[in-house]
């Protein structure tokens, strides 16, 4: 039976961020995005022609991405370790997914830690040609990012938790962006508090202690807040 699509109502699929939010929190550069929401363009003998988006925005133009669509811009964060992503690739090997699961928006799905996922990197590993052993650490990365994602009982997911910087497969997860808490602004998911809250008043030269103290953390909770926010 085919899986029920997400309420278009939800506030997890309504326009909430631009695209330079969206690649600020989840540390990806912001061209990369634009390709995977709006397309690229690519030379042919014919002329200029568009490579189609993978990520349909819950508003075209000006393009603004729902919680939702930064949840698949994470999922696709993952083919980027190692490899390029090849968006039509990457298009074609979600729809062969979706139809043989019978699912919809296979980025969004917790079915891409089992069949879903073997399928989706499978499929994407033979359209661009990565051995077997490639597609393994494909899936270990997929599986990683994963892990940082919180489903509810209908199956669709309500927290995000970004990665810090550049390590890929940390544990840790301090952050946390659910559209349901400081409108889906990254927060320090121990407190509530946000990040960009405890970042503006370092700005302002208060000092760490007492920011800590203030809202009741610990120092390196103000350190972790920092590095989140300031991190390329």
């Amino acid at each position: 039976m085919k899986a029920r699509r997400p309420a278009l109502d939800d506030i997890r699929n309504q326009p909430a961020y631009t695209l330079g939010e969206a690649a600020r929190y989840l540390k990806l550069p912001p061209a990369t995005l634009r390709s995977w929401v709006v397309g690229r363009g690519y030379p042919t003998t014919k002329g200029r022609e568009q490579f189609r988006p993978v990520i349909r925005p819950a508003q075209p133009a000006p393009a603004l991405l729902s919680f939702w669509n930064l949840i698949e811009a994470h999922v696709l964060r993952a083919l980027r370790v190692d490899h390029a992503v090849a968006l039509k690739a990457v298009r074609s090997a979600v729809q062969f997914a979706e139809r043989e699961l019978g699912l919809d928006r296979l980025l969004l799905r917790p079915e891409l830690r089992s069949k879903g996922g073997e399928l989706f990197i499978e499929r994407y590993g033979q359209l661009i040609n990565v051995t077997a052993s490639g597609q393994l650490a494909m899936k270990e990365l997929l599986d990683a990012h994963l892990r940082r994602v919180e489903w509810d009982a209908q199956k669709n997911p309500y927290r995000l938790h970004p990665f810090l910087a550049t390590e890929m497969l940390s544990t840790a997860m301090p952050i946390a962006i659910d559209a349901g808490i400081a409108f889906g602004r990254p927060v320090l998911v121990s407190h509530g508090i946000s990040t960009i809250a405890i970042v503006e008043r370092v700005d302002a030269g208060e000092a760490l202690d007492e920011i800590a103290a203030d809202y009741g953390l610990e120092v390196e909770d103000v350190r972790t807040a920092v590095l989140y926010e300031r991190a390329a």
